[in-house]
This record gives structure tokens, sequence and C-alpha cells, in this order.
């Protein structure tokens, strides 16, 4: 079942007097508990589409609809990470994960036992009480998820949210989510520039064309990971090297590689 819903959405900016299309047609679903992973060439539209599922910004044609409710606003059933952590400085791990549960008045107890869950699961145990100066740029973006699962939401929405970290936390993080998505599965739709991150995490990746965006290919990935097991590797460079896996980054590559080649023509 679909829980996020792009319908033929478009998107023109206004600036200075002058209209450019952004997005243009765009459709695609994402269903329940589906990893969904967008990649595309600069500008084309990648972010404008997670914040519109995120009720951040609204299509100018088209709908974008979260449980067949079209969306309007942020809403709790929606959970966002940033590529720029976005902790409050001032606050300790354990009090920026409690910032949102203490938002929706969840009572004392519940907020305590979700927390101590949720820390527990992302490793986090030993720092309840640190600062996110005191913390690594890996272990600050395993605050945000945290912050964001804590809330139980349906839907996650990430917008590259590895892209600050340095080449070995990134992996880390990687693995991390995979873990993750694995034993406490959510929907969830992920930005990012990385080819070979998105085709390690997602279940299916949206290839979009340069601006204005619209979708070039969807590609399911799911069910090449699963025929070939990739999930009895614990090592994310095993996995890299599959045959299997090596095909489909080549693959995604070829898609981007021919828009910018578009681009230079």
């Amino acid at each position: 079942m679909a829980v996020i819903q792009f319908q033929h959405v478009g998107r023109v900016f206004r600036q200075n007097g002058k209209e450019f299309v952004a997005l243009k047609d765009i459709n695609f679903e994402v269903g329940d508990r589906e990893f969904v992973a967008v990649v595309g060439p600069s500008g084309c539209g990648k972010t404008t589409c997670m914040r519109m599922a995120a009720g951040l910004e609204h299509p100018t044609d088209g709908e974008v609809k979260v449980d067949s409710e079209i969306v309007t606003q942020p809403g709790p059933d929606r959970a966002v990470v940033f590529q720029q952590f976005a902790l409050f400085p001032w606050k300790t791990v354990w009090d920026n994960i409690d910032f949102g549960l203490r938002s929706l008045r969840v009572d004392t107890e519940e907020r305590k036992r979700r927390i101590e869950q949720i820390i527990a699961l992302m490793g986090l145990g030993g720092y309840e009480q640190a600062f996110p100066h005191q913390l690594s740029g890996g272990m600050q973006q395993r605050v945000a998820i945290a912050r964001a699962y804590v809330l139980d939401p349906k839907v996650l929405l990430m917008d590259e949210p590895f892209g600050a970290l340095d080449a070995q936390t990134r992996v880390v993080m990687q693995e991390e989510l995979v873990r993750l998505a694995r034993k406490n599965p959510r929907t969830v739709l992920f930005i990012t520039h990385a080819v070979e991150e998105a085709v390690y995490l997602a279940d299916r990746i949206v290839v979009m064309s340069r601006r204005p965006g619209s979708i070039r290919e969807i590609i399911d990935v799911k069910t090449v990971r699963e025929t070939e097991n990739w999930d009895a590797h614990t090592c994310i460079e095993d996995v890299m090297d599959l045959p299997s896996f090596v095909h489909l980054r080549t693959h995604v590559w070829k898609l981007l590689r021919e828009q910018q080649l578009g681009d230079e023509h």
C-alpha cells in the first residue's frame, strides 16, 4: 500500500519577475515500510520533493499525499533528518531526543521508555548527558536520527543525512542505518547524491533528470538484494564488491552520466 504519493507534481519558482520550472510531472510512490532513495544531478529538485512530502513546500501542480491525505503542512506522522544535524547545542543528548516527545505531550514514563530504547538501538549509551559539541559528527547524526525515530513516525524523510560526514564515518552510518531499517523499519524517502549509498540502502531508487526535474527511471534494488542475500554480509565493502551491486551501481551512474553529457552539450 502506498504511504507517500507524488501525483503529477510540478513546481515553478518565481524570482525577480522570472519563472523557472524546477519539477515537471513527478509520479512515484513509497510503499508501507519501503525505503526509496532519490538521486539525480544537482539542482534537479530532489530536496524539493522531500520538502513537499514534509509539508515545508507546496507543489504548483499536482498533489503530494501521505496516507491518501493531501499534504498541506508538517505533521507528527512525518519526521525529518537534515544534512546539518540541527541539534539544540544547549541541550544534552537525552534532552535533544526528548524534545519532540515533550512537544507531543507524551507522559514521563513513556518518554523514558522510548528514549532508553532508542539510545540502546543507536549505540548512544554513556552519552546521555553529553552536549552536541562534545560529540563527533557521526555521533551527532546518530542523535538526530534517534530524535526522529523516537517519535515513532509513520514516515521518515532524510535529506542527505550523511553528506556532512567524512568518508569513514559515512560508511559506518550507512551500515547503522541498514541495521536500523531492518530491525525497526519505517517508510523512508531518502535524498542523496551518492550512488553507492542509494544502491546499498534503498529498496528502490528514483533516478531524476536534470532541471526541470522529471523521473528518468525507477530501479528495483530489493529483489536483487534479497535474491543475492546482500544482508548476509556485515561489511558494506563486501556488498559493494558483489557483481549484482556493481551492475546496479553502473546502471545508475550511466543514467546520471547521460544527464551530465546532455548539460555539457
